[in-house]
């Protein structure tokens, strides 16, 4: 009697471990994005996964157990996909801790401020366990852009001092590194630092024009049917748009470009807003490439904010496409920091509008002599990446990558370089009409 309950209860446990091992969550894929203002790692699996997260602060590492999951090859392949360029991350261990629990650790080059947090499935992708690695310091952009524009005008006139003819120009000091805004940022609660960039504490009056390349990492935007990824042909042309401005100037004052994100990674909407509003930049353009669920339509775009209805009926779809890049690139709404783009996004101005009509006015006058126009005036609608209360800001949708035709042409170096040379005539344009005030704004 005692060996045949014995025998039961063995029976039982194997039929519970088999089970067990049934439900257990398959890894669907593992990714890295580094970048200079925060390194993610993602894991995709077909189910939810819990977790377990303590951070170590010296040596700095953050330990994550994974619960519900074996140790196999997707998850080993994610110590070979680690670069050694990252900013952030300096190794990754893996193992079995315990059966059904697999200990994941991020080994990291300097102290930082993690977030582990879950996604949902959206579009393309299932379950996502994300960590979001934040460096505990991180330079200030303005006096970045302030040090970089000083190191340009060295290198051009050695036998100069190109300091001492600034000062003497302007005498604006550089603002001190603001606390409030950074790429995919953690919460302002959190103890992060600004380090300031060897820069000189005057500057001349810098031009800026804050460049938004849309989507990009776990965001590709939209796709052609060639297979070319929105977020990559927008973002070869803000570098191209990049390099002319750099060299360009607005009555004797020199300008400057600033990308929100200058390679393949991740940011929020309210954040390429507040990172725009921190370098206190005179212009915020945002690119995009535009697509539809036939390939018919085409010809380029040019968008500015509308505090009330949208203009068109496309224009309010073309919103609520481009305001869910946040659920679809993995925005952590657990953060403190997710709730200020609540406020931020009800602050924007009249006045903000008018300048963003006319700049965009002048933008597709110019697009229009290199391409086709899909509407020959600026439309509106209520898009969130435009709503930064200061800054005259338009959204462009170079083309329709959905036509095959206009996806061509935006892989061609030759149509980017003419498109680019267009929006730097149109940011000119503007400029001659409406010279940029005294800088007072302040982030």
């Amino acid at each position: 009697m005692k060996r045949r309950r014995l025998l039961q209860t063995g029976t039982l446990a194997l039929l519970l471990g088999v089970r067990d091992l049934a439900g257990a969550a398959s890894i669907l894929a593992v990714r890295i994005w580094p970048a200079p203002d925060y390194s993610r790692v993602t894991i995709e699996s077909d189910s939810a996964l819990q977790f377990k997260q303590r951070f170590v602060p010296n040596p700095p590492r953050l330990a994550v157990d994974i619960e519900g999951i074996e140790l196999n090859a997707a998850l080993k392949a994610l110590v070979a996909k680690l670069g050694a360029d990252d900013p952030t991350i300096a190794g990754i261990r893996v193992g079995q801790s315990a059966p059904g629990t697999v200990r994941l650790v991020l080994d990291l080059k300097q102290a930082a401020l993690p977030q582990v947090f879950t996604l949902t499935p959206v579009a393309a992708y299932r379950h996502r366990l994300v960590f979001d690695l934040y460096p505990a310091q991180v330079a200030d952009p303005l006096e970045t852009l302030i040090a970089e524009r000083l190191k340009d005008s060295a290198v051009s006139r050695p036998n100069t001092d190109p300091l001492g003819e600034l000062i003497a120009r302007q005498g604006e000091k550089a603002p001190a590194p603001a606390a409030t805004a950074s790429a995919a940022m953690p919460a302002a609660s959190d103890k992060r630092t600004y380090m300031s960039a060897p820069a000189p504490a005057a500057t001349d009056r810098l031009i800026i024009i804050a460049l938004d390349a849309g989507h990009g990492g776990e965001d590709p935007g939209a796709i052609g049917p060639g297979g070319t990824r929105e977020k990559d042909v927008v973002l070869r042309l803000a570098h191209r748009l990049r390099e002319h401005i750099n060299a360009s100037s607005v009555n004797g004052n020199p300008m400057r470009a600033y990308l929100t994100r200058d390679a393949d990674f991740f940011v929020p909407l309210h954040v390429r807003v507040q990172k725009a509003r921190q370098v206190q930049a005179d212009l915020f353009v945002s690119i995009h490439a535009d697509a539809f669920y036939t390939p018919h339509p085409q010809g380029a775009s040019v968008f500015a904010l509308s505090q009330g209805g949208a203009s068109s009926s496309a224009a309010r779809w073309m919103a609520a496409r481009e305001n869910k890049a946040d659920q679809i690139g993995g925005l952590n709404i657990q953060s403190k920091d997710a709730q200020v783009k609540h406020a931020l996004f009800d602050m924007s101005t009249t006045a903000q509008i008018n300048d963003s009509l006319k700049l965009g006015g002048a933008m597709l006058g110019e697009i229009g002599r290199v391409g086709k126009l899909h509407k020959g005036r600026v439309e509106q609608a209520g898009f969130a990446v435009l709503k930064a209360p200061d800054i005259p800001s338009v959204l462009v949708e170079a083309a329709f990558i959905s036509n095959p035709e206009e996806e061509a042409k935006l892989n061609s170096e030759a149509y980017q370089e003419q498109l680019a040379k267009a929006l730097m005539r149109g940011i000119e344009a503007y400029f001659s009409r409406n010279p940029p005030l005294a800088r007072k704004r302040t982030t």
